[in-house]
Order: C-alpha cells, then sequence, then structure tokens
C-alpha cells in the first residue's frame, strides 16, 4: 500500500495497551474493542502512567460526550433538542425541564452503567458515526492538520515547505524528550533509533505529546494579539484521578456526568475536538483563550497545530506549531486537580508539584484533596466532589474503597524547555465513608488531618535531631538532614498508607489514632537506633554549644522530650 493511501482508524485499529485481568497478559486494542471489553481489563497500560493518564482522559472524553447525550438504553434524553440540523447542534429545553430532572437523569444513566458492570452499545455507535475523524491518515488525521490547513495558520516563513518548526519523534515520545540541541544520556533508546516507533506507540505518544508539551518549539499559529507558547495542560495541573479495580470501573469513577467541582449542575453540551465542523472553527475557538465550558473539549485539548509528513519509506517529519492557551486560574471545571489559593491575587491555582517537592507523598496534602474545616482556603479536587455526591446519591456503597491516584510529568524547571525531567506516581487509598465522614466531632477527615499534622511534628523533630548529629560530625548539615529526613519519610509512608486503608466509618477514633501514634514511635526509634549505632567518638565526646556541649545523647534527650510533647505523653 502507498503511504498516500495509508489508513489507521483508531476506532478499529489496535493501538491503546491493556492489561488483561484474567490472563494478566498485555494486549493492544482498538477503540471499539477497548469499550466493550472495559470490565475484562485490569488497566492501562502504555509506555509510561503520564502516558496512561493521556489516554484515560480521551476514553473520557468519549463517555461524557455519549453519555450526557443518550441513556443507558442508548435512548436521547427528553429534555435534549436538535437546535440546528445543519450541525446537529444540541440544546436543554429548559421550558419543560429544570437542572434537577437533568442531574438526576445524569445519574440515573451513571447508576444503571454501573450496576451493569459493562458500557453500553450506544458507545460503540457513536464511534462508527465519528469513524472518519478518528482515522490516523485520514483526510481531517487524527489529532493532527493536513499541509493546507498547516500553511494555512502559520507565518508564511514557517509553512512546511521551509522546514521550520519540526519536532523529532524522539522529542515527543516524553521517555526520551531530546531535542536537537542536547542528547538525553540515560534514554531507552540509542542513536538512530531513538526517532524510531511503531504506528500504534506513534499515536499514544501524540495524544500524550498534546498533553504534556514542552516549549522548546518556537513556531506559532497567525494570531491578532501576541501569545507565548505554553505547556500542555496536564503539565499545568496537579493530577489526581480516582483508580478502580478494573479499567470499566476506572473510567466509571472518573466520568463526571454533573458538573460538581463547578458548584454548579449547569448542563454542558460536550464538545470533543473531532466534532469540530472545521479545523479553522477549532483554532477560532482557541484565539479566545477561553476555559472550555465541557470536560470533553478540555480532555482533547490541543497546545500544539500538528501535521505529519510521510515519506516513501513510511518515516515521519512532525512539523509544530503553538497554539493559543487558556489560564488554569480559577478552570474549576477541570476535575483532575488540586488546588493552592493565592492570597496575593485571590485566585486559585493548581497546586503543583516541582522537583523539591518530589519526595513529598499525597497523604502529606491530604487537606489539598479534602476540605477538612469549612473556613479554610481550600477547594476540593473536582473529582472528590463527584465522588462524594455519588455516595451522598447512594449511586457506591458507604464502605466503598477508593483510591486516590497520583501521576503526571514534573519539568526540568528551565521556562524556556519544561523538559520532561521525573515522573512521579502515588496513590491514597480510604473507604468512602472515611473520606466523606459525616460526623461533626469525630469527622474522619479532621482527625486524619491532625494525625497527619503530629506526624509531621515528629517528622520535624527527627529533621532537627539529625540537623544536630551532621553539626556534630562536621558534614554538610542541611545536605544530611535532607537525606536523613527524606529516609524516614520512605519509611512512613508505607505504614501511614496501610493505616489510612484500614479504617471505616465505624471505628473507635481514639483507639486508631492511638495505634499509629505506637506504629510512628517505633519507626522513630529503629531511624534514631541506626543513628546511635553508627556513632564515633566524636559524637559521643560532642561539640562546644549555646547551652554547653552537643553530643549524640544530648541531641536524642533533646529529641524524646520534644517527641514526647507532640504525642501528648
Amino acid at each position: 500500500m502507498s503511504v498516500d493511501n495509508r489508513s489507521f482508524n483508531l476506532v478499529t485499529g489496535p493501538w491503546i495497551k491493556v492489561l488483561d485481568r484474567n490472563t494478566n497478559l498485555e494486549k493492544t486494542v482498538s477503540l471499539l474493542e477497548l469499550f466493550d471489553n472495559a470490565q475484562q481489563y485490569r488497566q492501562l497500560t502504555g509506555d509510561m502512567r503520564s502516558q496512561d493518564l493521556a489516554v484515560l482522559r480521551l476514553l473520557l472524553a468519549i463517555l461524557t460526550t455519549v453519555y450526557s447525550r443518550f441513556d443507558a438504553s442508548g435512548d436521547m434524553y427528553d429534555w435534549l433538542v436538535v437546535k440546528e440540523l445543519a450541525t446537529n447542534r444540541l440544546g436543554v429545553n429548559q421550558e419543560l425541564f429544570d437542572e434537577d430532572d437533568i442531574e438526576d437523569d445524569l445519574l440515573e444513566t451513571w447508576q444503571d452503567l454501573y450496576q451493569s458492570g459493562k458500557f453500553s452499545e450506544i458507545v460503540g455507535a457513536y464511534l462508527k458515526e465519528y469513524q472518519a475523524r478518528f482515522d490516523f491518515f485520514g483526510d481531517r488525521p487524527f489529532y493532527q492538520v493536513t499541509s493546507q490547513n498547516y500553511d494555512a495558520l502559520v507565518p508564511e516563513g514557517k509553512r512546511i515547505a521551509t522546514g521550520k518548526g519540526q519536532v523529532a519523534v524522539k522529542q515527543l515520545n516524553r521517555r526520551i524528550s531530546e531535542s536537537g540541541n542536547k542528547p538525553a544520556i540515560f534514554a531507552p533508546k540509542s542513536g538512530r533509533f531513538k526517532n524510531e516507533m511503531a504506528l500504534d506507540e506513534l499515536v499514544r505518544w501524540v495524544v500524550t505529546y498534546q498533553n504534556f508539551t514542552g516549549v522548546t518549539d518556537k513556531t506559532k499559529i497567525l494570531t491578532d494579539e501576541k501569545f507565548s507558547n505554553s505547556g500542555g495542560w496536564l503539565y499545568r495541573i496537579s493530577p489526581v484521578f480516582v483508580e478502580g479495580k478494573s479499567l470499566f470501573e476506572t473510567l466509571m469513577l472518573n466520568l463526571v456526568l454533573v458538573d460538581a467541582g463547578n458548584d454548579a449542575t449547569n448542563y454542558a453540551v460536550q464538545k470533543p475536538v473531532w466534532e469540530y465542523a472545521s479545523i479553522q472553527e477549532y483554532i477560532d475557538e482557541r484565539k479566545k483563550m477561553e476555559v472550555p465550558d465541557n470536560l470533553a473539549e478540555l480532555y482533547t485539548t490541543w497546545t500544539r497545530l500538528l501535521h505529519i509528513e510521510w515519506d516513501d519509506n513510511g518515516d515521519p517529519t512532525i512539523f509544530s506549531s503553538g497554539v493559543p492557551m487558556f489560564e488554569a486560574d480559577n478552570a474549576f471545571i477541570e476535575p483532575m486537580t488540586t488546588w493552592r489559593f493565592d492570597k496575593k491575587t485571590n485566585d486559585y491555582r493548581p497546586a503543583l508539584k516541582s522537583l523539591r517537592s518530589l519526595g513529598i507523598s499525597m497523604w502529606r496534602n491530604f487537606g489539598q484533596y479534602v476540605k477538612v474545616n469549612q473556613a479554610d482556603d481550600i477547594h476540593e479536587p473536582g473529582i472528590v466532589v463527584w465522588l462524594r455526591l455519588l455516595k451522598d446519591k447512594e449511586k457506591i456503597a458507604y464502605g466503598k474503597p477508593l483510591l486516590l491516584n497520583s501521576v503526571g510529568l514534573i519539568g526540568d524547571g528551565n521556562a524556556t524547555s519544561q523538559l520532561p525531567a521525573f515522573e512521579f506516581a502515588d496513590d491514597m487509598r480510604m473507604q468512602a465513608d472515611v473520606l466523606f465522614d459525616p460526623e461533626i466531632q469525630e469527622n474522619w477527615p479532621t482527625r486524619i488531618e491532625d494525625v497527619i499534622s503530629t506526624t509531621q511534628a515528629i517528622g520535624t523533630d527527627y529533621y532537627h535531631f539529625v540537623s544536630d548529629i551532621g553539626k556534630i560530625r562536621n558534614v554538610e548539615v542541611r545536605q544530611f538532614a535532607g537525606k536523613m529526613s527524606a529516609k524516614f519519610y520512605d519509611r512512613l509512608n508505607e505504614p501511614f498508607k496501610a493505616w489510612l486503608q484500614d479504617l471505616t466509618g465505624h471505628d473507635d477514633r481514639e483507639a486508631k489514632i492511638k495505634l499509629w501514634k505506637q506504629e510512628l514511635s517505633r519507626i522513630l526509634m529503629m531511624a534514631v537506633d541506626e543513628v546511635m549505632q553508627s556513632s564515633s567518638s566524636r559524637d559521643i565526646t560532642g561539640i562546644p554549644d549555646k547551652k554547653g556541649i552537643l553530643n549524640i545523647f544530648t541531641a536524642r534527650n533533646h529529641l524524646m522530650y520534644n517527641v514526647r510533647t507532640h504525642l501528648d505523653r
């Protein structure tokens, strides 16, 4: 088959990697196969966890679009009407239905699907209707544009014929992310193999690149107002989502059909990128730099206009041009992020991870995921608000285990590149009745936050202890104490997560908290004993201090006094 006649349709062609629950073997499936058998797959198993998140959001865009229009039986909701036959544009019949009716119908659809344990045939019907838009080599190639579209939207000096604005395959691959200026030494591929990639892998990386784009490329589309190329949207948020026991459950728990995270239930017609009538219409919308009003559009947001030229050997040359991006501040329609309040601007911004905060586990930022006190300047992630709604409406079981996951890429800290420097993945499992405990006096989230505060106070006490040891040993104190503190928290992570997972809404709070304090004391003493056992004569003799002699014994005594104070002993 010639290059011009190639076809690879994502609806029917295998490109998504999944893990089979029965065989524990990896397999590659199409969109149709995935939605038909999601209950049989354990999880996505792409090339990186970050890639899986990008693909997950694409899958959710499809499901959100379908089930915001059709119920589990495949019937269009009574309150939806076709406003324009030519464009099939939908709207709500507000004269006959109110927001409560819409919310009830959407939640009933969610519950029907969840109880059935599989997705209904309407998903496949939708994909077949838009199948032409999912062809990687089609007249409107998936997540790309044609050469005519590209040349029409970029400056004359940046058109394809000039050869400018190219992005190498090895730069698309976020495991390598190598530009033409500096080689990636510890990449999983070497030499010319860095630019070699199977077609299904290329599709996955194109989807990922739109979500985790760096800013090394300088070409931009033509606009009346100047703009700077932006990093990918997932680079600009602090991702959090729910992981279920199967891919079906993961998709369902993250399928936000009611805009709970935006403190409103207003229905929005979903419009993923492939439903735009033309590329020009999509770009015109993006030039407004407005946050999308629907999740499907948000989940399929492009940061780059991509065009792929294929040579006679079937090798790709990728051209990339920046697209105007909207701001992340107060973009509460995004359900998959934690937020922090900026007191200077009174804005909420995604609570981004950095290389400096890389070692801080999710549980230590518990208050970012669940609003513990109503007076706090905390905006809960939309996905947590959605889960609370499902629990309050009795759509999920009271004691349902919920696994919150955080996955993403951290940039190199260079504003002119934003190349991936590290991939992080963390989780935190709790039962629904713990995460959304209705108790007032003995509310579990409040008690958990108190326990975390106590735990971190002990961590600070230990940091001061090893800082004293560093002074005695005449080593670089901050580096030594930082290393020892990180090791201490590493020891805490799994036991604390296990303690969280074991909590229930029926527990004696004080008894459970006492158990953790005992475990915390045990881990602390193990860390202290290791330091004491490695002591030298200098540690015992000590050094002059403001209060006399500082040695390993006085440092330990000071530590234990602070620990007793913080543990209320």
